[in-house]
């Protein structure tokens, strides 16, 4: 086992993986995607921040069961931070014990990141809920790896690419982890404002585009409906919008699209290579639901979580720590692979971009 071994080749995107919650599935998911040809054939480097123990126990665990089959990468073979942690921790049983040691890892990962040892970050999932119970008041990781950066200006951002039509579906949240009924009252203009021009530097910086479209999501039933429904897009947002495109004119963005039709072409991009042309580079979308319910829809097991406006690439897969199949051999890391290949892509953009 090799314990944070690093390699003088730069040029090499360096990739921290946290194991996440050890009592839920991110040790599975970790080494099954670790053992993807696939991802190891985009030539990165990989350290593993968690605790060795609960890695081999996986290990072990994996390989004795009798009907998996699926590859999995042997810890004694990987890079990995070792960070040993007290207290009791049982795959399946979230608790104090395993909200301090995902913090831990996490913790971990931003400070080696922040002093340029890695290029990205890419969490498997923790359990806000154990965070709490640890003493950690975070709404999730990403304000964790905001407050460590001392970043105020940024968004989760999440991204699948279409195994139909390789076409790639961007959806940006204005606002996260609220109840809805506090959501009119956090959107305001200067917000809408701030993730517009987030989106437009993170599409430039992180995925190279240039000249984005964008499509901004109304708040209300048929986008308000001239103040018929709602009256936030007929006083501030369209005139918002207005404003924006004379700022910029290398951005193409729409009126704000009423909500419940505009992942109507996005659908059609996903699934036929001769509609492609109908998705946009991204889509904002007001609140959490509005738009990661038509994202899970499309990519539930594809879908990469990226906080954008970081000083580093972060990446995580859209799913939770799934407590009730830990152990069972049957995660998919599918989106985990997804997560690591994007943040491998971004990395060696970043590189590019830093290079001109």
């Amino acid at each position: 086992m090799n314990i944070l071994r690093h390699s003088s080749w730069k040029s090499k995107p360096r990739i921290a993986l946290t194991i996440g919650d050890p009592a839920g599935i991110g040790t599975e998911i970790i080494l099954k995607s670790l053992a993807d040809h696939n991802l190891l054939a985009l030539d990165a480097e990989f350290t593993v921040f968690g605790d060795c123990r609960y890695l081999l126990e996986t290990y072990k665990l994996l390989k004795n069961l009798k009907d998996h089959h699926r590859a999995i990468a042997d810890p004694n073979h990987l890079e990995i931070m070792d960070i040993c942690t007290d207290g009791e921790i049982s795959l399946g049983v979230g608790n104090r014990e395993s909200g301090a040691a995902s913090f831990a890892y996490l913790d971990a990962a931003i400070a080696q990141t922040l002093l340029g040892k890695f290029d990205a970050i890419v969490t498997a999932p923790i359990a806000k809920s154990a965070w709490k119970q640890a003493g950690h008041d975070y709404a999730g990781q990403t304000e964790l790896l905001a407050e460590r950066s001392h970043i105020d200006d940024f968004g989760m951002l999440f991204v699948g690419k279409s195994p139909h039509t390789d076409w790639v579906l961007r959806a940006l949240l204005a606002t996260v982890h609220i109840p809805l009924g506090e959501v009119t009252k956090q959107l305001t203009p200067e917000l809408i404002e701030q993730k517009l021009e987030l989106l437009r530097r993170s599409l430039l910086q992180d995925f190279g585009i240039t000249h984005p479209r964008i499509a901004i999501a109304g708040i209300n039933p048929h986008s308000g409906e001239q103040g018929q429904l709602g009256i936030e897009e007929r006083d501030w947002l369209q005139p918002l919008i207005d404003r924006y495109r004379q700022q910029h004119p290398n951005v193409q963005i729409t009126n704000p699209i009423p909500p419940d039709t505009m992942w109507v072409n996005p659908v059609k991009a996903w699934r036929d290579r001769d509609r492609v042309g109908l998705g946009y580079d991204a889509y904002l979308a007001m609140y959490h639901d509005q738009g990661l319910i038509p994202v899970k829809l499309l990519a539930f097991d594809r879908a990469v979580n990226t906080t954008i406006g970081l000083p580093f690439v972060r990446t995580s897969p859209d799913h939770g720590t799934a407590f009730d199949i830990a152990g069972k051999g049957i995660a998919d890391p599918a989106s985990t692979i997804e997560a690591i290949a994007l943040a491998i892509e971004l990395a060696q953009i970043r590189q590019k971009n830093a290079k001109k």
